[in-house]
This record gives structure tokens, sequence and C-alpha cells, in this order.
């Protein structure tokens, strides 16, 4: 278990209490603020997961049903003892019961439309105890609003009978005296009321004598007494033995419920707690989702990658994205600059994202961030200064300096704020470097802060070890709080105070006096953070432009695979059309010359030309061709018809080639197995196939193509990751694509699971499935269109 004292420095409990506003009772509200972070590493994948598992629901069902619930568990423990329930602590008894009941059906619900995995809420689904029947009596004997019902028991229906027919006989009565004859003048009001459980009526004070009968109270004023007359008496007494029946019954049936809940005593101690822990998870689940946190991977290497982390108590809108990475082959990061410049919130946000995890709290960063489970984190931040104990600042963060360095090991984080301030300088400076080297031996991961320029190059000349700074802009005078890995920081005195308009005399003997070391130092610094900047700047250009350069080289390459394959088929389709042809021409050509024979052998030499002229003309059909058109008038040739040429025979529809030149007017032209004697004016050339085909080609390539074959959703958000998503499937179906792939990554498998959720219920999705070896394997998802 973490110290305390660290948990109050680091404001831990200010989240806690955040998180806490999102339960739904008061039981878990305090479960949640007394929640502590967890060191064993197992514990906490598993909290994480409860918590991830609680998001994945919200998603998809918006809400969970949790209302109805009261901390039954000192009823219970009351029920135990031997006690009584009043009626309306067993309704709230009923009332939580039937809140599991409907929990149970609403998870089962969810498992069973297969909308999500949450195996650990089945978990804790099957752990919830099935007291129906204890809810069923309960309901049976009392109502929703806390009364017993006149059902519960047969004495007590027929007591509350008797009491409504002598109840009503009173004011019968009653209401017989205040309609009299004088009733307006001796009463105060012309009502019924009731005073020490029994009915009497206000009597002006000069003629309470008139009715007699007993005076239970008066008004403040004297002037009005409260009269039971004496023809009620009687039956006021009647009715006070019908109520003391009444309550007689209602403890009997109270008692026999209670012995009831004792029986069940256990079961609803589990699914107390039990539902406590769900209003818990859902709470950290809605902190998350209120405040765009995330469910982070988790090691036990002490490795942190904390993508674009925000501190987790300033708005949203305010906080500056930092994207901090250590404890690998950097275990120690040395933050120097001014103060005001974000170094303290940076400490903070690496301390409170650790606690937050290791207690099941997502954490404000973006998807894929991976962080470190500790066995202890130590943190020295701010002036604890005592004023009781009579301490200094330099005093009181050695106390605590002194207290962690003998309780940390390698297993630990440590964080040290303003390290060896509040003393001399250079002593102080010395301090720090000898605390540093003392923890950083260890293995410990180890993030300080510290304003001496003495620790500037303190990472330069030890292994495991990296300066960095925070941003500060000159032109603005105000800081930008971004994290600078890798570069130590700089005072900027002069710079700004040259801004403010202080003198260059002034300025440049101001440099003089801090000696030409010092001066070199900045400048190197200075010509770091330029370095940085265009580095940063020509790495993203680099990144941009190879994504680009990838994403295109994998569209050329779907589209050549998708060509070649085309061509494939359509050579295969017309191989088959042409076999079908040859193989009809040449059975009518068998038919035509068995025809001839015939002819030859029943009529020899008597065959008529017009016969032979017939045949012929079935011999010319039988060759391949369309359904003959009638032949238009013919265009004028692009070119002078060559030998060789291919042209279309216009009074056919078929195509045939140039064999010889007849005269100007007349081809001779081959078509098929056939040659025929042809006019020019019903021939039309037709450009060769190998020229068409580059036409087409050329068509091809030409087509819009600005919708890409695929779309990276890697380091977004759900709701921006859905909405890029239905976009551009409704670009892809508008461009004809029957299948795009879809880059998610792998990471924690949050972003997978929603995308593929959303993919369930597309209309014109007809399958998708995970990448092959080549294609991005888990990491992608490929989506078949309709």
């Amino acid at each position: 278990m973490l110290d305390s004292r660290v948990l109050k420095t680091l404001e831990f409990d200010k989240v806690l209490a955040l998180a806490a506003q999102q339960c739904t009772f008061p039981a878990g509200r305090a479960e949640m603020e007394k929640l502590k972070p967890n060191t064993d590493f197992a514990t906490v994948e598993r909290l994480l997961q409860e918590t991830d598992e609680g998001l994945a629901i919200l998603r998809v069902r918006g809400n969970v049903p949790m209302g109805g619930i009261t901390d039954i568990r000192p009823h219970a423990r009351r029920a135990q003892i031997g006690g009584t329930l009043s009626a309306q602590e067993l309704m709230e008894t009923a009332s939580t019961i039937r809140a599991s009941r409907i929990f149970r059906q609403f998870i089962e619900g969810v498992v069973q439309d297969e909308e999500v995995e949450i195996p650990l809420f089945v978990d804790i689904k099957d752990n919830l105890p099935i007291v129906t029947g204890l809810e069923h009596e309960i309901n049976a004997a009392i109502d929703e609003n806390g009364r017993v019902l006149d059902s519960a028991s047969s004495a007590l229906r027929s007591v509350r009978q008797s009491l409504r027919i002598q109840e009503g006989r009173v004011r019968e009565k009653l209401e017989s005296i205040i309609r009299g004859r004088n009733a307006a003048k001796m009463l105060s009001d012309t009502i019924i009321t009731m005073r020490n459980d029994r009915y009497v009526i206000p009597v002006k004070s000069e003629y309470r004598s008139h009715y007699g009968g007993v005076i239970h109270d008066s008004s403040s004023s004297g002037q009005t007494v409260y009269i039971e007359p004496d023809a009620v008496v009687q039956a006021n007494n009647e009715i006070r033995t019908l109520k003391s029946r009444e309550k007689e019954e209602i403890d009997k049936i109270l008692r026999e419920l209670s012995a009831k809940v004792q029986e069940y005593a256990h079961d609803l101690f589990v699914l107390v707690d039990q539902l406590v822990a769900v209003d818990v998870i859902l709470a950290k689940a809605k902190y998350g989702q209120a405040n765009r946190c995330t469910k982070p991977a988790v090691n036990q290497e002490g490795y942190m990658r904390l993508a674009k982390a925000r501190h987790p108590l300033l708005p949203i809108e305010e906080a500056v994205a930092n994207t901090i990475e250590f404890g690998d082959d950097i275990t120690t990061i040395v933050i120097t600059g001014p103060n005001t410049g974000g170094k303290t919130v940076t400490l903070k946000t690496v301390g409170l994202c650790t606690l937050m995890a290791q207690a099941g709290l997502p954490i404000p960063v973006l998807d894929g961030s991976e962080i470190a489970v500790f066995g202890s984190v130590f943190a020295d931040i701010g002036d604890e200064q005592s004023i009781e104990q009579s301490l200094s600042t330099f005093s009181s963060h050695m106390v605590n300096i002194v207290d962690i360095l003998k309780n940390f090991d390698q297993d630990s984080l440590i964080i040290f704020d303003e390290l060896g301030s509040g003393t001399d300088p250079q002593e102080g400076a010395a301090l720090a470097i000898s605390i540093l080297d003392e923890v950083h031996g260890t293995g410990a991961r180890v993030m300080a802060t510290t304003h001496y320029p003495e620790l500037k190059a303190y990472s330069y000349n030890r292994e495991g070890v990296a300066n960095a700074s925070v941003e500060f802009n000159v032109d603005t005078l105000s800081p930008t709080y971004r994290l600078l890995i890798g570069v130590p920081g700089r005072s900027n005195a002069f710079e700004i105070s040259k801004r403010l308009g202080l003198g260059d005399h002034l300025i440049e003997r101001a440099k003089s006096f801090t000696g030409t070391d010092r001066g070199e130092v900045d400048s190197m610094i200075a010509s770091l953070e330029s370095s940085r900047v265009q580095s940063e700047k020509d790495a993203e250009a680099t990144h941009a432009l190879l994504l680009e350069t990838e994403t295109l080289k994998k569209e050329l390459a779907e589209k050549l695979a998708e060509n070649e394959s085309m061509q494939s088929r359509l050579e295969e389709k017309a191989k088959e059309k042409a076999k079908k042809i040859v193989e009809e021409a040449r059975l009518e050509s068998e038919a035509i010359i068995s025809d001839l024979r015939a002819l030859r052998m029943t009529a020899g030499a008597s065959v008529k030309e017009h016969e032979l002229i017939e045949a012929r003309k079935r011999l010319e059909n039988a060759s391949p061709k369309e359904a003959q058109k009638k032949a238009p008038k013919a265009k004028a040739a692009p070119r002078p018809l060559q030998v060789g040429d291919e042209v279309k025979v216009l009074s056919y529809g078929q195509k045939g080639t140039l064999i010889d030149k007849v005269s100007d007017t007349e081809w001779v032209v081959q078509i098929g197995i056939l040659k025929m004697k042809l006019e020019q004016s019903g021939l039309e050339f037709v450009k060769p196939e190998k020229e068409k085909k580059m036409v087409a080609s050329t068509a091809i390539r030409g087509r819009d193509q600005h919708v890409k074959m695929e779309l990276d959703l890697r380091g977004e958000r759900y709701e921006d990751a859905i909405r890029r998503t239905e976009k551009y499937l409704d670009d892809a179906l508008l461009s004809n694509y029957h299948q795009v792939s879809i880059i998610h990554g792998k990471g924690t498998g949050a972003l997978r699971q929603g995308i593929q959720t959303y993919l369930k219920k597309h209309s014109r999705v007809k399958n998708f499935r995970f990448g092959d070896a080549g294609e991005g394997g888990m990491g992608v998802t490929v989506v078949e269109l309709k």
C-alpha cells in the first residue's frame, strides 16, 4: 500500500472526489473516496480491465440501470442480532434486491446480443446472490411507500375493516353536530379534526359547556377549545382499542419479515458488496468518458509512455498535453529551467497518472499509452514548511528526502520538485547531484526538477539520464508548458529583460559578469532548441511523405492485381465464347457438306446453279457472326485502306481482313474461312486491338482516384474515429469500391472493438475480417462492401 502522504501531495484525493460524483448511491461514493492504488500487477490489470468493460458497456448501451439501491447492510446486521426492521427498511431491502435482479438481466442481455465482451462483469453477475423469494415476500406485505398492506395478514385486514367502520360512525355523529342549528355560532370552524389520536371539534371558548365532553387542546389565543363530545367518547375509545390491535398485528408482520431477512443476511451482505463494486467500476468509466481518458497498457519493467498526457485536475481546454516517455534506456529525467514554467505540473501529471492507473482509473492520455506498476511511489513536492516543528523550507524537504532514501528500492517511482532548493545555491546543487546519483544508481525511476544551472550538464556524463525543460516563448514572455526532453532549460532572463525595455548596455554588462562558460552553455542550449524544432518539422514532413508513399504503393499494387485479374477473366471468357462459336460453325459446315454430298449422290450432274448458290450461302452463314444489321452509310475512312487492315463488313456486321485490292472501289475480304469480293463503301476501318487497350488503359488510369483504399485511424479518439469511418464508407461506396481497409492499430483493442461493433450495424457492410499477415494482421480490418 502506498503512503497516504504521497497520495495527498499528488492530490490523488481530488481525483477520487471527481470520480465519486459519478457514483449512483452513497455507499458507492464512500467506497470510491477511500480507494487506494494497488501495487500487485495482476490486480491492477484486472481493475483496469473492469473499467474498460464498463466503458464498453456505456458506449453500446449509454447507461447501466442502478436505481433503487440502498446500503442495506446495517438493516441485515440488525436483523442478524434479532432486531425488528421498520416497514421502510424492509421496503429498501426489497428495492435493493429488485435492483440486483434488473442488473443481472441487463448483463445477460448485453452478453446475448454479443455487443461487447465483458467476462469480468459476467463474473460479478454470476456472484450476485439470488434472493428473489425474499423480495416477493416483502412486496406482498409492504407497498413502495413503506406502508404495511391490508393483505399482509387476514387478522390485519379484519382489524382495519372494523377500524374504518368505527371511524365512519364517529365522523357521522360529529358531522351531525357541526351541521346543527347553532353550530355556526358556537363553533370556530365547521370541521372535524384530530387531537391526541381522537376525533374532536373546534368550539368557541364561551360555549365549551354547551357540548360537554373532554377538552383535549386549545388554541394559542385561548379563544378556541378542541372538545371530544360525550356522544363520541365511547366510539373514540373503541377506535383506540382497534388501533392498538392494528399496531400489534403490524409488529407481528414486521417481526416475521425481519426473521426472513435474518435468514438471508449473509447473501444480502454479498449482494450489496457486489453492487457497490459495480457502482465504483461504472463511476470510473463515466469519469474516464467525461474527461477523455483511456485505459493504458501496463508492465512490470518500469517503462512508461504517456501519449499527449494532460494533468487530470486541469480543465481539458486549458491543459497542455505532453508526450512523456522514459523508464527503458532512460531511467532518470532532470527538468531544468525557471519557475512558473510548468515543471511541477509535469511531475504531478506523471505521478497522478501512475496512481490513477494502479487504482483502476483510466488516465488522460491518448489510446496506445503504456504505464508501469510500481511497488512504491515517493514524492517531495512544494513548500512543506512546518511552523509547529520549526522547520525551514530546506529542512522540511530534507526530512522527506531522508525518509525516501530509507525506503525506496529499484521498484520505486521517485519525484523530486526543486531538489536542493532553500539553501546556498552551490551547496544545494551539490546535494542535488549527490541525491540523484544515489537513487539513479539503484535503478529506480526518477523525475526531478531544479533551477540550478549546474545540473544542466548532469545527463551528459551519466548513462540512463536525460535532461529536459519546459518551453518558454520569449516573444510573448510566457511559458508554453510543452515538455522538451533532451534539451536543458535556460533562464531567458536577458531576453525577457530586453523585451521589457531594459537598456542594452545594462544587459551587455550583466552578460560580462556571467562568465564565458555560462554564455557558451546558453548558446549551446539555444542551438539545441532550434535544431530540435527543425528536426520535429522535418520528421513530421518525412513521416507524412512516407505514409503517403506507402499508401500510393499499396493502391497501385492493388489496382495492378485487380487489372491483371480482370484481364485474365476477360481472356477466359473470350476463349470460351470463341470456342463455342467455332464449334457451332464446324457443326453447321459438316451439315452443309453432308447436304452437298447427298445432292451429288441423288442429283448427280443435274444439280442446278441455284442449289449450289443456296448451299454456298448456308456455308457463308455458318461463319462466326453477330446478328446482321442493316448497313448504315459508311463513314469516311480515317486513312486509306491497306492490305492487312482489319475492317468491319457493314452488310454482315462481321469483322474481316483485307486480302487484296481488286480495284479502286473493290477489295477481297477474308471473313473467317470465307473470302468475298466487296465494295469499299461497305467497309469500315477498325483500329487494332493494341491501340484500343492503350486507350482503355489510359482511361482507367485517368479515372478520379481521390478516395484511398484504406483509412488510417491510429491515435484517434473513439468518437472521432467512428465519425471518420462513417464518412469514409460513404465515399468508398460512391466510388464503387467493393473492398477497403481500416487501420486501427493493435493497442489495447478498444478502438478495434469499437470500429468492428460499428461495422456490424452498417447496412452496406457485407462482411469484414482481420488483415492477413501481409495486410497488417490484427491492426487492420478488411471490409467487404455490398
